[in-house]
């Protein structure tokens, strides 16, 4: 038997974040959660912030039980995308990362596009547009804030930036700098041609690394502090969907996924950027993934639509289970209303079950009036736009697709898993739960030569984890809903 490698794994979501460690024996991958903790931003004077200083203290946390654990020979971290810190010249953080559902990318869009052409943007830089984007926050700050532009030396996206806090080395990772729409998917480097006209200084934009390098080693301040022993730390495929892409336990080339969490990234794996007119048309991301691949993708509002509808139910005292909302969403009327899950007005936080009403009012269709009705029109709604997003996938790249394979921790919730086997009209292959946090692992135990490509990984992924498969149901229901939902598009 191999010699047992323990690596450790952070991953942050939209609301919480876990340390989890992998104990690779040769053969399989056995998780450890460690710790788990909160990621709550934090409202201050009109701005929305992520709390950085308590995520860098709850890495602290996770490093002191890892070690307490048995140790670890590496750390990788993955988080979302686009988010990002500013550094001085003396590498000191000018404020907190703002939080993409901030207010202030609004109209930057219409903004960008006088300074360059749409169509050229996307030929450039192939990624979906959407106004969280980083370009659109710098854009945002150039305009509004640019006094922090010229005191920042260093931009650093959040998994970078939680590296450096650990090493002190600063670099950005290939697959987490794509998702700020600034990267030329011809180069892999950063496009002189959009920060130009964007006006963004190139000085802020450190090296980009490919997912798997060894970025430095935990410092020795921290090592003293925390008392640990030195370990690698590892420019995992950051971004959390290239994460979990790595992961999917899939035998055939082509596939398609849906990494399911509070976004939910539907989508498929190219062995290069998929750019011209149709791609364009459908508003598709051609995002980095490991090993030179591209994730060929539609980021579509995911369970935060159920997660923010809960903690509104909550704000008004009634306190729901997901296993509550899920019965009630069964025991209501099938196809009575539906919503486009990526309308602006879902995005914000807030009354999120009233905007439902409001939309399907404005668009006039039956207005959900129970809980279990409203629940009834989201996980509907969010499967039909999986088959909206199946669909544009299949036109741009030519291809059929067998099975869907659903990730993270969406497949949980079997509900929205039965319906997307029915919408889609394919057999879903629902797993592994913790996708994100495994192809985390897996590119550490690459990078140290336990693992020695991405297909064993993947090999080793299918026979660590369960999988389970659903059938696709109703498909003359689905087929005449889908038809209805076009008509909100």
């Amino acid at each position: 038997m191999k010699q047992e490698k323990r690596v450790l794994a952070f991953d942050f979501g939209a609301s919480s974040g876990r340390a989890i460690l992998g104990v690779f024996d040769g053969r399989c991958i056995r998780l450890e959660e460690l710790h788990r903790f909160e990621n709550i931003p934090v409202t201050v004077r009109g701005t929305l912030y992520w709390d950085v200083l308590r995520l860098f203290h709850e890495i602290k946390q996770g490093l002191m039980k890892a070690a307490e654990a048995g140790g670890f020979d590496s750390v990788g971290i993955d988080t979302w995308g686009v988010d990002f810190g500013l550094l001085d010249k003396s590498g000191r953080l000018l404020e907190n990362p703002v939080h993409y559902r901030d207010a202030r990318t609004a109209g930057m869009l219409e903004e960008a596009f006088r300074r360059i052409n749409r169509e050229d943007f996307y030929r450039v830089t192939g990624i979906q547009f959407m106004e969280i984007n980083t370009a659109f926050q710098l854009l945002s700050l150039r305009l509004n804030r640019p006094e922090l532009l010229e005191r920042a030396d260093t931009l650093l996206l959040m998994p970078d930036l939680f590296q450096y806090f650990l090493t002190g080395q600063k670099n950005t990772e290939y697959t987490i700098a794509t998702t700020t729409q600034l990267v030329d998917a011809s180069s892999n480097a950063w496009s002189r041609e959009v920060l130009e006209k964007l006006e963004l200084p190139s000085r802020l934009f450190p090296k980009i690394v490919p997912p798997g390098t060894i970025t430095g080693r935990l410092s020795p301040d921290l090592c003293d502090e925390l008392g640990l022993p030195p370990a690698d730390v590892v420019a995992v495929a950051s971004h959390d969907t290239a994460s979990a892409v790595l992961a999917v336990p899939a035998q055939e080339k082509d596939f398609i996924f849906i990494s399911c969490g509070t976004w939910s990234l539907f989508g498929t794996e190219l062995d290069a950027p998929l750019i011209g007119e149709a791609p364009s048309r459908c508003n598709l991301t051609n995002e980095g993934g490991y090993g030179g691949t591209t994730t060929f993708l539609k980021n579509i509002i995911g369970l935060w639509l159920i997660q923010e509808s809960r903690r509104q139910w909550g704000r008004e005292g009634q306190d729901y289970s997901y296993a509550e909302l899920e019965r009630l969403a069964l025991e209501a009327p099938p196809f009575q209303s539906f919503i486009d899950p990526d309308a602006p007005e879902f995005v914000p936080p807030g009354d999120l079950p009233g905007r439902v009403r409001a939309y399907c009012q404005k668009t006039g269709q039956p207005v959900p009036q129970t809980v279990g009705e409203t629940m009834r029109c989201i996980y509907e709604s969010l499967a039909l736009k999986y088959r909206f997003a199946l669909e544009q996938i299949r036109a741009c790249t030519k291809k059929s697709y067998p099975a869907i394979h659903m990730l993270g921790g969406g497949v949980k919730d079997g509900l929205l898993c039965r319906m997307t086997a029915g919408a889609t009209n394919c057999t879903v292959k629902a797993g592994p739960v913790e996708a994100t946090v495994l192809g985390n692992l897996a590119a550490q135990l690459i990078a140290c030569g336990a693992l020695s490509s991405m297909q064993e990984a993947r090999s080793v992924i299918a026979a660590s984890q369960p999988v389970r498969s659903y059938a696709p149901t109703n498909a003359g229901a689905w087929e005449s809903a889908y038809q209805r939902f076009l008509g909100l598009l």
